[in-house]
């Protein structure tokens, strides 16, 4: 086994870091992402159908990129662009800096985080690049930006920029909305866990190569080993769609900051489930049967209408409906108010623990 792979990332967290831990959610850090899943699609099967849509196809010409990188239809991009788009994913699988900098609020625009990274200094889009890839040499593309002075670093810096929002316009953007309720769903099942019981269990599932002991999160299965102390900048957690394993800043300066895989993401992409009892569907109906039976996590109306592929207000009458006789449970989370499967429900379905 390369020891490459056993070295590890550790986050110390004081009193005040914890206090100071919340979640925010990042459409650049999810466009970034993406971009790996593109060029790596046996990282998760479960994001074909999404590739598949925007690689397009002979038949398809409406992909954003095309079969063989090429543009498909009046949105794609040009071979070269998806050539420079690639070049940003390290064969290491790291990401750089300046491309997913910490989210400064809960719900930033991916424009308001684009307009972060046009700031980055030459400087520091150099050293990023250049810590991204290491040990291996720079792609040709961005090589020759970076071998004489700033002037074509801030070319290349805003040429990326440019790029980025072409491709989050065409193949993120659109799914944005789905994406963002996934999210949302993970984010209020972890603050109950951390409400329950504490940094240990926020951390227990949300992946095995993290830990928590002793007032230290370790990110494990690194390519790098190094400590980095909070002193009072707290942590940031954002969750994500694309990630598929822990994702933490490769600077050893940076501001403790951690992507990672979402819950739910199986649902994303997926069809509606089926009513596997014929019991409950002839006691309930089978809408209200299928709905119940989805209701094992804290679900808003949206997100549930848009797994069932109907409209929210028949999912809001069966949810009158399945409240009024004690089955679901309901709670206000900021815009959205929360479904979920009571025990009564559970036991209904046969989900009693």
């Amino acid at each position: 086994m390369n020891v490459a792979w056993r070295l590890m990332i550790t986050f110390e967290l004081g009193v005040e870091d914890l206090a100071d831990t919340r979640f925010a959610l990042s459409p650049l850090y999810e466009t970034v992402l993406s971009l790996r899943v593109l060029r790596e699609p046996g990282l998760s099967a479960l994001h074909l159908p999404w590739r598949r849509s925007v690689l397009g196809g002979p038949g398809d010409p409406g992909g954003v990129v095309g079969a063989g990188g090429l543009g498909g239809g009046s949105g794609g991009l040009a071979a070269t662009d998806v050539g420079t788009l690639m070049s940003l994913m390290p064969v290491r699988r790291t990401l750089p800096d300046f491309l997913t900098p910490r989210p400064a609020r809960f719900d930033a625009s991916f424009e308001d985080e684009l307009a972060v990274v046009r700031r980055t200094s030459p400087a520091a889009v150099r050293r990023d690049l250049l810590a991204a890839h290491a040990p291996d040499p720079l792609p040709g593309a961005l090589r020759d930006a970076l071998a004489a002075d700033d002037a074509p670093v801030v070319r290349l810096r805003d040429a990326l920029c440019e790029l980025l929002l072409r491709y989050w316009k065409a193949a993120v953007e659109p799914v944005w909305p789905r994406m963002r309720l996934v999210l949302e769903a993970d984010m209020t099942y972890r603050a109950r866990q951390l409400a329950l019981g504490g940094a240990r269990l926020l951390f227990a599932d949300m992946h095995p190569n993290l830990r928590w002991q002793d007032g230290v999160l370790h990110v494990d299965k690194m390519i790098s080993r190094h400590h980095v102390k909070a002193s009072g900048r707290g942590l940031l957690l954002v969750p994500s769609v694309f990630a598929h394993k822990p994702v933490p800043p490769v600077g050893q300066g940076e501001a403790p900051t951690l992507a990672y895989p979402s819950r739910g993401v199986a649902t994303l992409w997926g069809s509606a489930p089926v009513v596997t009892a014929p019991a409950l569907a002839a006691l309930l109906g089978a809408p209200r049967a299928r709905l119940l039976g989805l209701l094992e996590e804290p679900l808003p109306t949206v997100e549930i209408a848009r797994r069932l592929k109907v409209t929210p207000s028949a999912v809001s009458q069966h949810l009158r409906v399945l409240h009024a006789t004690g089955l679901v449970t309901r709670a206000r989370d900021g815009r959205h108010v929360l479904y979920r499967r009571s025990p009564l429900g559970d036991r209904l379905t046969g989900h009693a623990a």
